[in-house]
Formats: structure tokens, sequence, C-alpha cells
């Protein structure tokens, strides 16, 4: 086998990778010797790869700010997003987002490298676990995960409206941009295929506790979904919630994923935020 299909193949890179390393400083040694990729492999050679250095981008500007860390090791670095803060920062804007935290987290921790790998991102007014990979090796790992669904984020939600849900559900649809509002996502026949499965955890009066999962990635759709069925989630404007509180009821709480080099099975858990415990507390929900 050639070294470049071997490197593909086996060894986790991507095409992206493979080139930044070919031309950006980086280096493929077989049995300690230097090697171009179509060296031709044997039984027993050892292949060591050696990523390119990392140049941060200017995009992305470093400010202090309030960092809940969940997880961290020398590849990866999980944080609990707090509701009201986006994911990365507006294009042309340098508006505070958990990126712009996370990098200067990284500045002061003396990383490695301070380049901003944003594997799993949220709704600005979506509370809950985000993953960050420290370096593109491994967000290249942790991506081919999100694409064979072995990574897996589970989330709570509480919604609002006279039909009880079942203890256990599907919604499967099509969603699309609405044509009323350029922000909002709708369900039409011209959608993309979009996948959630819940449980019921609590159900009081027209109120429930549910855990989410995900099986498709689309953007709003678990707000679009509940909405579909005439149970927005509380505090979603957007969607036409009950306004028991001022942001989508909506929190990442689990996160499962295997280590992409150590592989570990990692169970990550970000408790309920003040704000929804609060909520839950007063319809008399268990959380």
């Amino acid at each position: 086998m050639r070294l470049q299909k071997f490197l593909l193949k086996d060894g986790g890179l991507s095409m992206m990778s493979l080139t930044r390393l070919k031309h950006h400083g980086g280096a493929v040694y077989v049995n300690h010797r230097q090697r171009n990729s179509a060296y031709i492999l044997h039984d027993g050679d050892v292949v060591r790869a050696v990523m390119a250095p990392e140049i941060p981008a200017d995009s992305v500007v470093a400010m202090p700010g309030p960092l809940d860390v969940i997880y961290e090791d020398r590849d990866l670095l999980v944080v609990n997003k707090p509701a009201g803060v986006a994911s990365i920062p507006a294009v042309n804007k340098q508006t505070a987002s958990m990126a712009n935290y996370v990098k200067f987290y990284l500045q002061h921790s003396h990383a490695e490298s301070t380049a901003i790998h944003v594997v799993t991102r949220l709704d600005r007014d979506t509370s809950g676990l985000m993953l960050f990979a420290k370096h593109s090796f491994a967000h290249t790992l942790l991506d081919r995960q999100l694409h064979t669904q072995s990574l897996d984020k589970q989330y709570l939600a509480l919604s609002g409206g006279a039909v009880p849900l079942m203890a256990h559900g599907w919604f499967i649809m099509r969603l699309g941009l609405s044509d009323e509002f350029y922000m909002r996502r709708a369900v039409r026949p011209d959608g993309k295929i979009s996948v959630t499965e819940y449980r019921t955890l609590a159900q009081q009066g027209d109120y429930a506790l549910t855990r989410v999962y995900l099986h498709t990635g689309r953007t709003h759709q678990i707000r679009v979904h509940f909405a579909a069925v005439n149970r927005p989630l509380v505090g979603d404007s957007l969607y036409g919630g009950t306004m028991l509180m001022d942001r989508q009821a909506l929190h990442c709480a689990d996160l499962f994923l295997k280590h992409p080099f150590t592989g570990e099975q990692l169970h990550l858990h970000a408790p309920l935020p003040p704000d929804m415990a609060g909520v839950c507390k007063q319809l008399n929900l268990q959380c």
C-alpha cells in the first residue's frame, strides 16, 4: 500500500490535513526515515506523522469571559455554554462568543495551539455542552464520529401544549427555510429529512420535560419539531412558546463519545441550569 493511501484509510488523516502536512511544515517518517506519499509500505513498517504547525485565525479574537470547563486533556476541551452566548462570532463582527472565550483560555493556559476547532455548536439561547478539539487532527477524527453518529449529544427540552406527549416517540419531517422569516425554519415538502427521537421524563398538565436524541442535525431541528406538533418549547418566542422564561428551554445535558486517541468511552454531563430547573420546579416537574 502507498503511504498516502495508508494515512487516509488507516491513519485517520483527511486530504486537507495531509496536504497541510506535506506543504506547511509537517513530515512523515517510515522507520525513522522521511518518506514522500508515494512510498510503498511493507509489513512491520512504523509510520510517524508530524503535523504541520497551526496558525490561529485572526477572525477569532481572544476575549476574557466565563468558562465552565467540564473536561480537558491534551486533545479535547468540553465546556458548559450558558444561554445568551453565541458559539462562534458573527461574520465581520467581534462580538463575544464561546470561541473567543476558549481562545483566551488556551492562550493563558499555554496550550500548544490556540487555533479554534469547534466540533459541536449550540444556538445562542441553548445552554449545555460544547466540544472543542485542541488541534486539527483531533477535529478530523471527531468529525468522523459525528458523521457516523458514534458521537452522541442528548438534550433536555421543556415543552408546552394541550396534546400530551407519548412516553417515547419520533419526529420525522422535512425542514427548510420559512417563507415568512429568514431566521425561521419550517416543515415543508421540499425540505431536508430530519429525525428526532424523544423520551418523556415528566409530564404535568400541559407541560412536559423530555430527553431528546438527534438523528440528523438540521438548524433549529428540535425547536421546529416540537412546534410542529403544537408543543413549542417554553420560552421560544420564535416558534410560539409560552414565555415562562426568556429563552428556549433547551439544554445539551449529555455527551457520549469515544476518545479519538485513547479509545476511552467518555460520558460528560452538564446539569440543568438554574433558569430551566426553576421553571421545572414551578410546574411541579421532576427534573
